[in-house]
């Protein structure tokens, strides 16, 4: 198991203590298991083609994001805490993971699942409140008639309550083809945890295409390193030129070995 993938397990086992400390019994349980049982789930088809208005209440789906890694996002408008804190923390990552990635990299989604309450106007409101004025950013209302069916593919977990609602707090990534890559747990979780799926996904997609330019942006997101002193990114090239040293080293031993080889054939 790669130091990436041990830091999101230990992230993932931190939001489950904490969240079960809030919410004890089986509903969290639950959830949880919806929500990771997601994961590896393709939104391609069906879900992706539900239709979606966006806050200026024009028709948009979200089959019309494929192409680029996505992120997911659910919230209610009426929520005064925890939907505005962890989309003040997913501005912060969108932030840190463009000025990593590319600010063309990915794109991301937020939807109000409070149908009818949650429509274009109401997102566009909640969008302007935290001052999200991102255009690779939009915010969504479905149709109440397609909540659960859409909630329900991503993995996402709510139930009314008398003062809102109790809800999963989680981020999907979505890969380029629409298949569920990633969930990221907590009103706080720490920037790895989103980064980290968003540059694996990216770095795929780079190594499948051949081309100069291809290689390049593979190379710059392998440098890419979270830098826990500063809390962002940077360019560590230092990894490079190791890697380019070690197969230096290996295409010199490789060539000796076959001169040695042809000297011994020769008569």
């Amino acid at each position: 198991m790669t130091p990436a993938r041990i830091a999101r397990a230990l992230a993932l086992l931190a939001a489950c203590t904490i969240a079960q400390a809030q919410a004890p019994g089986t509903a969290w349980d639950d959830a949880l298991r919806a929500s990771q049982a997601a994961i590896g789930r393709s939104i391609a088809g069906e879900i992706d083609a539900l239709p979606l208005r966006d806050a200026l209440n024009r028709p948009v789906r979200l089959a019309d994001y494929r192409g680029k890694p996505l992120v997911v996002s659910f919230i209610y408008t009426g929520c005064f805490q925890a939907c505005p804190i962890t989309t003040q923390r997913l501005k912060q990552g969108v932030q840190a993971a463009r000025s990593a990635l590319g600010e063309d990299s990915f794109q991301v989604v937020t939807i109000g699942f409070n149908q009818p309450f949650d429509d274009p106007a109401a997102m566009g409101a909640f969008a302007r409140q935290n001052r999200v004025d991102d255009p690779r950013w939009a915010f969504l209302s479905p149709a109440a008639t397609d909540v659960t069916r859409l909630t329900q593919a991503f993995g996402f977990s709510f139930e009314a309550t008398p003062k809102g609602f109790d809800h999963v707090t989680q981020l999907s990534v979505v890969d380029a083809g629409g298949m569920i890559a990633a969930q990221v747990y907590g009103e706080n979780f720490e920037l790895p945890m989103f980064v980290g799926p968003l540059k694996d996904l990216l770095s795929g997609q780079a190594a499948r295409t051949v081309s100069l330019e291809s290689v390049w942006r593979k190379v710059k997101l392998y440098c890419t390193v979270y830098d826990p002193a500063s809390g962002g990114y940077r360019l560590n090239y230092s990894l490079f030129f190791e890697i380019f040293c070690g197969v230096t080293v290996l295409a010199a031993l490789a060539a000796f070995m076959a001169r040695e080889l042809r000297r011994k054939r020769a008569p």
